[in-house]
């Protein structure tokens, strides 16, 4: 600590002779390196205090500070994350000057807090980087690149509102971006983002869309694939999931996936609980998640297509055996059915007094083609019968 001392006041000393204070600097900085743990802390900051004396130029000190962010990336992690969070705290101050400075030393030190896995830390040093309210102006590549980094970090970290608010940031720049590798990491969070918001058929869409990228490998586009398979089974029934289901029923890849429950749900069959019990433990943590209401999203979205499925076999149907359908309560039953008529996702009517659920549309729509051909035929009969006569009459 004493050598440290005396280097600096010769360094101080050394004014009008700029090339070897420089040289002196560059040496002190550089055998910080060599200095014991137990004082390199306080050694660094009589260093960081030479470097932004006044007495110093501001291009001078800009360059020592460039090289002493080299020399805290060569240091154990645990003392180089003291160093650069000591850092900024001296140059937020200056920090106008230091901008550059304060970026490299955010962005290192979030690398260190993600390989801690302490990921909302890591989000939180990094999102407080000045991309929009700073002096410079950053190419767009760049703030992209920063605002997915951060949407992943707080992913990781549990936070998927914050991940969604960084996201779209990130969307206002992407069609600007060439970066094909940027562009995949882009969609690939935003994948996760509505993945962990639960906008199931969005993901899903997305990670198909990814399936297909040829700058991933087999692995990849299969480990997307599979996502957007388990997004759409977990959607909310309804028209937009049927059609993203034929779709991936169409798709020849699916069938290595878990094609079973994608036929069933498809061709519109009732899925019983040991039938999607196994293809629930295969899904991610976040995807096991319960509702409010103690279900888990999956038994929710096997319930409301049961319902549908339902509607497509009944005309009406007790809430007793919907109850006995669907594998849970009566009152669940009626609250089900009730948020998908009031949601436009089922065609039907609740008898709360009768306790009956009368289903239309897809039974209507099932019998029109019925009733047109009954009309065709009848008049096919008529047109065979007056030239049956017409034959006989000529007899």
């Amino acid at each position: 600590m004493k050598h440290i001392c005396l280097q600096i006041e010769m360094i101080s000393n050394l004014n009008g002779q700029p090339k070897l204070q420089q040289e002196k600097t560059l040496d002190l900085i550089t055998s910080l390196t060599n200095v014991e743990e137990n004082l390199i802390y306080e050694s660094t900051k009589l260093v960081i205090e030479l470097i932004l004396s006044e007495n110093l130029s501001l291009i001078f000190s800009r360059q020592m500070f460039s090289e002493l962010i080299k020399v805290f990336q060569k240091l154990p992690p645990y003392i180089s994350k003291q160093l650069y969070m000591l850092s900024l705290e001296y140059i937020q101050t200056r920090l106008i000057s230091f901008e550059e400075h304060a970026i490299d030393i955010r962005m290192n030190l979030s690398e260190i807090y993600d390989k801690e896995e302490d990921w909302k830390e890591a989000a939180d040093v990094l999102s407080a980087i000045p991309i929009e309210t700073g002096q410079k102006q950053y190419p767009k590549d760049f703030k992209l690149k920063i605002y997915v980094k951060i949407a992943d970090l707080y992913l990781n970290a549990g936070d998927d509102a914050q991940a969604e608010a960084f996201i779209n940031r990130a969307s206002l720049l992407q069609t600007d971006v060439n970066d094909e590798q940027l562009q995949i990491k882009y969609k690939l969070t935003y994948a996760r983002v509505l993945d962990n918001r639960r906008k199931f058929i969005e993901s899903a869409q997305k990670y198909l869309e990814l399936s297909y990228k040829s700058a991933l490998n087999e692995a990849e586009r299969n480990q997307a694939l599979e996502q957007a398979l388990n997004c759409a089974i977990l959607a909310p029934a309804g028209q937009p999931r049927s059609r993203f289901l034929a779709l991936l029923y169409k798709d020849e890849r699916c069938r290595a996936l878990s094609f079973d429950i994608l036929e069933k749900m498809y061709l519109d069959r009732i899925i019983r609980r040991d039938q999607f019990k196994e293809f629930e433990k295969s899904l991610p943590h976040h995807q096991k998640a319960q509702n409010i209401d103690g279900t888990t999203i999956l038994e929710k979205a096997i319930m409301q297509h049961n319902l549908l499925s339902a509607s497509n076999i009944y005309l009406n149907i007790s809430f007793e055996q919907l109850a006995l359908l669907l594998e849970i309560s009566e009152d669940k039953a009626e609250s089900i059915a009730s948020q998908m008529i009031s949601e436009g996702r089922l065609e039907g009517k609740i008898d709360q007094i009768e306790k009956f659920i009368y289903f239309k549309g897809n039974r209507d729509n099932a019998d029109m083609p019925s009733q047109e051909l009954c009309i065709q035929l009848n008049s096919l009969f008529d047109k065979i019968e007056l030239l049956y006569k017409k034959d006989i009459s000529t007899l």
